[in-house]
């Protein structure tokens, strides 16, 4: 396969217009940067009776951002901070079309929520809002735009992400009030903030299994680029 078929998981908003309908949506800057690293971009609807039949099709996929979070139940958490604002349906269909991806081995990439969820999966738990839980913390609702520097991360000597990017450390952009807050086993930290919050997780125990709390799409550095090229040669092998 030369040009891989990558399914991109969508946000849904509040039904709105005319017919008071719900709508999908999706940065194009997902898209592009599927696009310019050599995938074949598809948006996949959140039908969870279908996560099987995508899970065939589709040679990998890209859990995306989004502004919501997880409900904490979902990690074993009976308090739910006074911020915590969840999609429960995506993230009904989030989770089954990961585990679907999972159990095939095939590659997967979550990008800020993205990378949350996929942490919940993996037998891991999340901050539920940065400020409240980690003493002196950095900006990681960083009031510059997005396509710019917010802090910088400090990569895993030897993780897949740092073999993919190069270096020590790798400037980032910030849009997030939760975090990793512990990793499951087996799965590893790649990358962290200054003050020490996870920025990034992997699962070596597959073929390609990579989240980062950061927006890539956004190609605030070359390394950014470097994570959905080796994205998509992964999922040109899968």
């Amino acid at each position: 396969m030369t040009t891989p078929l990558i399914g991109l998981t969508l946000d849904v908003d509040a039904p709105r217009g005319i017919q008071k309908a719900p709508h999908y949506s999706l940065r194009a800057t997902y898209t592009g940067a599927v696009a310019a690293a050599g995938g074949l971009p598809l948006c996949l609807p959140h039908e969870p009776n279908m996560v099987e039949a995508y899970a065939d099709t589709i040679a990998g996929l890209v859990v995306t951002g989004g502004g919501f979070d997880i409900d904490p139940a979902h990690f074993g958490d009976n308090t739910k901070h006074a911020t915590v604002r969840t999609k429960d349906g995506r993230t009904h269909f989030e989770l089954g079309i990961v585990k679907a991806m999972l159990k095939r081995n095939k590659p997967v990439l979550g990008i800020c929520g993205g990378e949350q969820l996929i942490n919940v999966i993996l037998g891991g738990t999340l901050i539920q809002h940065i400020e409240d839980e980690v003493k002196d913390s950095v900006l990681h609702e960083q009031p510059n735009p997005r396509t710019e520097p917010g802090h910088k991360v400090k990569l895993t000597e030897g993780s897949l992400l740092q073999r993919i990017v190069g270096g020590s450390e790798l400037p980032v952009n910030s849009a997030h009030h939760q975090a990793v807050k512990a990793v499951g086993d087996g799965v590893v930290v790649n990358a962290t903030a200054p003050d020490g919050v996870i920025e990034g997780i992997e699962d070596p125990r597959y073929r390609f299994c990579l989240g980062v709390q950061w927006h890539p799409e956004l190609n605030v550095s070359a390394g950014d680029g470097k994570i959905f090229t080796a994205f998509i040669e992964a999922a040109k092998a899968a």
